[in-house]
């Protein structure tokens, strides 16, 4: 089994790679073109950039996983990048009505709080158990 989560580690750093050239292309784009000042193809770039940061962090998962470390820490740092990407993304025009987009955005909201109070809960446990086996 462990062969296949570094097999999977190792695909990681290949999407990484190629997501990376994708990146430098689309910024090589944007400045070509002079669309470096429309809003909505900078917020296309920053959600690739997102998108690198959550390979980054299944990536961090996967090695994590297979040397027996702890994961959840990890998991929930790319749910909050997930979600913070979601929260950037998200256009209100493309909701029905004005009350579907901003509950939308209030569900994206308490979610990145949730998931915010509950990594910082995690680590301080984590320094916690530190402090006591020490």
């Amino acid at each position: 089994m462990r062969w296949l989560v570094l097999a999977t580690a190792y695909f990681t750093l290949v999407l990484f790679i190629i997501g990376v050239f994708d990146l430098l292309l689309g910024l090589w784009e944007l400045v070509t073109t002079g669309r470096f000042t429309d809003p909505i193809a900078v917020v296309e770039l920053l959600d690739m950039v997102l998108l690198l940061l959550i390979i980054v962090e299944v990536h961090r998962t996967l090695i994590a996983y297979a040397r027996k470390e702890a994961v959840v820490p990890i998991v929930i740092s790319a749910a909050i990048i997930a979600i913070t990407r979601e929260i950037i993304s998200l256009r209100i025009d493309e909701f029905d009505t004005t009350g579907d987009a901003v509950n939308a955005a209030g569900a994206l909201a308490l979610l990145l709080v949730g998931l915010v109070i509950a990594y910082f809960v995690i680590r301080y446990m984590e320094a916690k158990e530190l402090a006591y086996q020490s």
